[in-house]
């Protein structure tokens, strides 16, 4: 399974990017997904994940409400829809995948750069 991030960029506090997550080498849809970001001098954390269908989203709590996490199974792509962008958003962010919500994210993507200038 090979997942290939895109779509990071520089943006000023307040804008908006989307992520994708493009996955090959098995069909998304056997997969549940997730984001993750790591700032500078920090450990990776979670971001928002979804299951295989589509449902149970889950959110880190700083960015609930601005974040929105989206999967296309037909196109094999995963998105990650963020808003109302913070300075402490800014980060590398890596999309995963796990083959159940029970295991560990085993694949990963190379990570996209955000940076959220003020």
């Amino acid at each position: 399974v090979q997942l290939q991030a895109s779509g990071g960029g520089l943006v000023q506090a307040g804008g908006s990017l989307r992520l994708s997550c493009v996955v090959s080498g098995r069909a998304l849809s056997s997969l549940d997904m997730g984001w993750f970001r790591q700032a500078p001098g920090k450990e990776r954390e979670y971001v928002a994940g979804v299951n295989w269908n589509g449902g149970g989203a889950t959110y880190k709590a700083s960015v609930r409400g601005r974040f929105i996490i989206s999967r296309d199974n037909a196109a094999n792509t995963v998105y990650l829809q963020m808003n109302d962008l913070k300075p402490e958003d800014t980060a590398v962010y890596y999309c995963a995948a796990r083959n159940a919500d029970w295991a560990a994210f085993e694949y990963w993507g190379q990570g996209t750069l955000v940076t959220v200038s003020n």
